[in-house]
């Protein structure tokens, strides 16, 4: 079974968006090295982080029933995770990507449009 364990906010405007979720929700940012790559700190006691990264793509238009944060749940293997998801309906999002010294993710959309990821850790992944 999968476990929910990360998500990521994707943001026009990081520093804008910092800002909004560190003044509404108290949550703390640190970047992760040179990467446009923002950790989330979610609280002490919390039992699922986050992450931050520049927007690639249009925002989502105003008035849509619904817009997310990419969830993140643990996997054995995002090779086969990938596979089950295309054989079941899904496609492949983005393309399983390393993760230097945590593992491979790979990005899935559902059979109604919707995207997750997969993460599989593997520290020597690069």
């Amino acid at each position: 079974m999968a476990t929910p364990v990360h998500f990521t906010i994707h943001a026009s405007d990081p520093a804008r968006a910092q800002a909004f979720y560190s003044a509404v929700l108290d949550w703390k940012f640190s970047q992760f090295g040179e990467m446009p790559y923002w950790g989330i700190e979610t609280g002490e006691d919390a039992t699922i982080g986050g992450g931050m990264v520049p927007r690639t793509d249009a925002a989502p238009a105003d008035g849509q029933p619904a817009n997310s944060f990419v969830l993140t749940v643990l996997v054995e293997d995002c090779d086969a995770t990938a596979e089950a998801a295309v054989a079941n309906g899904g496609a492949i999002a983005v393309a399983k990507t390393a993760v230097p010294g945590l593992g491979w993710t790979v990005h899935i959309k559902d059979t109604e449009g919707n995207v997750f990821g997969a993460m599989q850790h593997d520290p020597s992944a690069a």
